[in-house]
């Protein structure tokens, strides 16, 4: 006979048995849950002597799955080419990542640091940027007309020569090198999505990066259209006039 009682002290949730003979009488039935009751108690106690309640949390130590949803057109962004991205994350944060197709992303990791980063990192892959942001970067690239900084992991943007220092600057690389950490404010994404960055916003309330944007448009017009009847836009401009075309870095 298999005979399985389980319960509190209180009284029995649940019993099994299998039995292969054709009865039992009731008198060794009352003495299998009387020895059941005295066995149950006895290991609940020493539960009790251990641990009086259940923990508040889980362990620093135990596995835990971070559970966050992206946008499913963003998922490639998160793999990367070929699983480069994905497998860098996973190898800086000691943790797991599973990926569905409706975009629910599941992150394992036994620490909760690693797994926080890990978070924070796909967060940054699939974040749209967002006009007023302000982020701490890393300078990528210098050229001539400004520094390119990497605001998101795997996302640049550009920050002007006018855009870097409240005071004139004259050669980028007195200011800043490639690899500084610097504070950035997103100023601008234009209608080719490319993001506009500055550091010279970033303690500036109200539309700063605008008003030198418009001033310096106005500018231009008043260099380029002179009296031949207004802007026509910028030399090798491909024709007529008709708008503003802001310079921009390369395309990309």
């Amino acid at each position: 006979m298999d005979f399985k009682v389980c319960g509190s002290a209180k009284g029995i949730t649940a019993l099994q048995m299998d039995i292969k003979i054709k009865g039992i009488s009731l008198a060794i039935m009352r003495e299998a849950f009387a020895q059941a009751r005295e066995a149950r108690l006895f290991i609940l106690k020493a539960m009790q002597d251990v641990i009086s309640a259940p923990r508040p949390e889980l362990s620093f130590w135990a596995p835990r799955i971070e559970t966050i949803k992206i946008h499913p057109d963003k998922i490639r962004e998160v793999i990367g080419p070929g699983g480069k991205m994905i497998r860098a994350i996973q190898s800086e944060t000691g943790t797991a990542i599973e990926l569905e197709d409706d975009g629910t992303v599941r992150i394992t990791g036994a620490k909760a640091e690693g797994r926080e980063k890990a978070k924070a990192m796909i967060e940054g892959l699939t974040k749209e940027p967002e006009v007023g942001e302000v982020y701490e970067g890393k300078v990528t690239r210098i050229m001539s007309i400004g520094a390119f900084v990497e605001y998101l992991p795997g996302k640049e943007g550009l920050v002007r020569i006018s855009e870097i220092s409240n005071d004139r600057v004259n050669r980028i690389e007195d200011v800043v090198k490639v690899g500084d950490k610097v504070s950035v404010k997103i100023a601008e994404v234009d209608r080719q999505g490319r993001v506009n960055l500055s550091m010279r916003a970033v303690n500036e309330d109200g539309n700063g990066f605008e008003e030198r944007q418009r001033a310096e448009r106005a500018r231009f017009n008043d260099r380029e259209g002179g009296d031949r009847g207004g802007f026509r836009g910028p030399p090798g401009g491909g024709g007529g006039g008709g708008g503003f075309r802001r310079s921009g870095p390369p395309r990309r």
